[in-house]
C-alpha cells in the first residue's frame, strides 16, 4: 500500500501482513479488544506467527487512523477517545452525511433500498442473538452503503474510518448493552429514502447521531490484557 502521496510508508503492509491488520482492527472495532487494552509485540507475535517487525508494522498502520495509540513508554494500547473526541467524531459525521444526502437520493435505485433494508433485517437478527460483534458491524455497514449510493468514494471511505472510530467511541462510553446504532432509527431513515422527504430524512438523521451521543456515559473503560490466543486462534501462519 502507498500513502496518499504515492510514497512507501513505515506502515505498508505486505500481503502476508494484511490478514493481520484486518483481523486486529475488526476485533477493535467489534468491541472484543476494548479501549485501554494493552497489544504488546511479543504476544501478537506468537499469536500470529510473525515477526515483530512484522507486528510493528501493523500496529503502526492501525495508530496511523486512529485506531490505537503508540508510546515508546507504555507501548501500543486501544486507543480511548476523549469526551471532546467523541463529540467531534459524531459531529463530523453528521455533516458530512447529512450533506451527502441528495447526492443519494439522486442516484438512489429500487436495488439500493432492498440491500439497505436486508441489512437491517441482519442488524435485527443479530441484536435478536446478543451477538454484539454482528451488530456493531451491521450497524456500520448500514450507513457505509447508505453513503456510497451517491458513488462519492472518497466521502464514503472517510465515513468508513469515521465509523470505525465510532465503534470505539461507544465501547469506551456506551452503555454495557448498547451495540451500534437503533434498528428502528434505519428502519425509519429507509421509509424516509422511499417519499424522498430530503428534509425529514436530513433532520432523522442529524436526530439519529444526537440520540447516540446523549446515550454516551463518559465512563471510561480500565485497562486490560486481553486473551489474544482465544481471540486469534486460527490466525497464525494462516498468511505464511
Amino acid at each position: 500500500m502507498k500513502s496518499e502521496t504515492g510514497q512507501q510508508t513505515a506502515a505498508d503492509l505486505n500481503d502476508k501482513d494484511e490478514p493481520i491488520y484486518q483481523a486486529l482492527l475488526n476485533a477493535i472495532v467489534e468491541h472484543q479488544l476494548p479501549p485501554g487494552s494493552k497489544l504488546p509485540e511479543e504476544a501478537l507475535s506468537e499469536v500470529f506467527g510473525v515477526s515483530r517487525t512484522g507486528i510493528r508494522k501493523v500496529l503502526q498502520r492501525l495508530a496511523a487512523v486512529q485506531m490505537i495509540t503508540l508510546s515508546p513508554r507504555r507501548g501500543a494500547h486501544v486507543a480511548t477517545p476523549g469526551v471532546a473526541e467523541a463529540r467531534d467524531i459524531f459531529a463530523t459525521r453528521s455533516l458530512l452525511e447529512c450533506a451527502n444526502l441528495p447526492a443519494v437520493l439522486t442516484h438512489l435505485q429500487p436495488p439500493h433500498l432492498a440491500a439497505l433494508s436486508h441489512l437491517i433485517t441482519e442488524e435485527q437478527q443479530a441484536h435478536a442473538q446478543n451477538d454484539g460483534a454482528a451488530a456493531i458491524r451491521l450497524s456500520a455497514a448500514f450507513h457505509i452503503q447508505l453513503q456510497a449510493v451517491s458513488g462519492n468514494q472518497v466521502l464514503t471511505e472517510m465515513v468508513t474510518r469515521l465509523a470505525q472510530r465510532s465503534s470505539l467511541v461507544i465501547a469506551a462510553w456506551g452503555a454495557p448493552w448498547q451495540r451500534g446504532c437503533r434498528c428502528d432509527h434505519h428502519d425509519r431513515l429507509v421509509d424516509l429514502l422511499r417519499q424522498r422527504d430530503l428534509p425529514t430524512l436530513t433532520a432523522a438523521l442529524q436526530h439519529h447521531f444526537e440520540h447516540i451521543v446523549a446515550s454516551l456515559h463518559f465512563e471510561r473503560s480500565g485497562e486490560t490484557l486481553p486473551d489474544f490466543t482465544r481471540l486469534f486462534a486460527g490466525h497464525k501462519g494462516a498468511a505464511s
